[in-house]
């Protein structure tokens, strides 16, 4: 599907139905998956990602009811899967294979995780070698790629694990690998990243004298089901914050969004940037049912200025930083975006996916092995162009949102991408530019 975006002179509205939260959403299903009972989560994510979860785990014998978006989890505890088929598809999901191989190594089934063309493109080594360490038997294709297989053993042991990059899937896979194992595992995390699965499970950690934060799972630790509520997507709401930022004569307000200390850095940077972004913490029962703090968003058009992105702060952002890039280029000065290397390894090469979008639009960006450099200006026209999507939505997104700032008309190929997180978007975009 080809989308032609038009110009927009402004952008203004409120949007109350952004996408519900893929990370939480993902490990919300998973965790009730573990817990002994019905857990009910409310809000849950429609995109193809998140339902990819949901049929992974029909599929693994656990019950299974949705009703738009509730979510209904009954389940008879960690040790009581009973596997439907052989193969297991994961969709596009990378979230969902990298989560579901702690579980069904663990557990110790006899299954394979396949996934789609995209998503076994993708390095898996990161989870299978510590899995192999616990002692977990994998088969995988070439490369330690997908699909993988999981064979049947007497058992994992406990491991220390300390986390060659920040990632919060292989942080999640080998703690939830841990729930099975008898003793305690400890994943030892330098560089900080997404913290919903220690948040939401209310796993034990430390801090060391290092500075290092020591995260814990065992055997022992009880799942306990619950009624949680998902809040929305901050990823999603990154393309409307920088959109108008840079969208003159722009007022937008994002309700409902997921704030997690975490996540939260997209903010930081745009406000270090001068956007006018003001931050109202919601207070009440809206969606108070999980362990994370939500905020409505108010966004107002400004003038920015370049922002170098500092390595701590890149695990924080790695997935909004595409329309950040976009950001950049409307930004006076020289923006830089370096130690970010895992950005090659997500839906496509992001990195090279980024340069040539921006290329296109006569923006002046040099790429880095780990990054890229963008001489920006706000007052750039850019170019009308026809953007490859590289079938990554957030590509998709990002080059939509630049396309708001052409001089004419701009298609994106492959647009239908966007159902993996944000099916709604062009309808979205359509109403906050009438």
């Amino acid at each position: 599907m080809i989308i032609t975006v038009k110009p927009a002179k402004s952008l203004r509205g409120e949007l109350a139905t952004l996408p519900a939260d893929k990370s939480v959403a993902h490990r919300a299903a998973i965790f009730a998956a573990l817990a002994k009972g019905e857990s009910v989560i409310e809000n849950y994510s429609l995109a193809a990602d998140p339902q990819s979860t949901l049929q992974c785990l029909r599929d693994l014998g656990v019950f299974v009811k949705q009703n738009k978006s509730q979510v209904v989890i009954s389940s008879n505890g960690r040790l009581a899967f009973k596997p439907q088929k052989t193969q297991i598809d994961c969709g596009n999901s990378g979230t969902t294979m990298r989560l579901l191989s702690g579980i069904v190594a663990g557990a110790g089934l006899d299954i394979t995780l396949t996934g789609d063309a995209s998503l076994s493109s993708r390095p898996m080594k990161r989870v299978i070698e510590p899995l192999r360490t616990m002692g977990a038997k994998i088969e995988s294709s070439p490369g330690d790629r997908a699909p993988i297989r999981f064979l049947s053993h007497e058992g994992l042991k406990p491991i220390e694990y300390i986390l060659p990059v920040a990632s919060a899937q292989v942080k999640s896979c080998v703690l939830l690998a841990g729930l099975f194992a008898n003793g305690e595992t400890r994943v030892i995390e330098k560089l900080p990243s997404r913290d919903h699965t220690e948040r939401m499970l209310g796993l034990p950690s430390e801090i060391s004298k290092h500075g290092a934060r020591i995260l814990k799972s065992s055997s022992s630790f009880e799942v306990k089901p619950g009624n949680t509520r998902v809040p929305n997507d901050i990823s999603a709401a990154a393309f409307w914050m920088v959109a108008a930022s840079i969208v003159p004569d722009s007022d937008v307000k994002l309700m409902s969004v997921g704030i997690n200390p975490s996540r939260n850095a997209v903010i930081d940077i745009l406000k270090r940037m001068g956007a006018d972004i003001e931050v109202e913490v919601v207070s009440g029962s809206r969606d108070e049912l999980l362990a994370e703090p939500v905020a409505d968003i108010r966004i107002r058009s400004a003038s920015l200025k370049a922002v170098q992105l500092h390595e701590n702060e890149i695990p924080n952002c790695i997935d909004e930083i595409p329309v950040l890039a976009v950001a950049m280029a409307f930004a006076d000065g020289h923006s830089e975006v370096r130690n970010a290397a895992e950005l090659r390894a997500k839906e496509c090469d992001r990195i090279s996916a980024v340069v040539e979008m921006l290329q296109n639009a006569g923006v002046n960006i040099i790429e880095h092995e780990d990054g890229f450099e963008i001489a920006g200006n706000q007052n750039i026209a850019p170019k009308s162009s026809d953007y490859r999507s590289f079938h990554d939505h957030r590509i998709a997104m990002a080059a939509s949102v630049l396309s708001l700032k052409s001089a004419g008309e701009s298609t994106v190929a492959d647009a239908e991408c966007v159902s993996i997180s944000y099916p709604d978007f062009y309808m979205h975009l359509s109403e906050l530019c009438q």
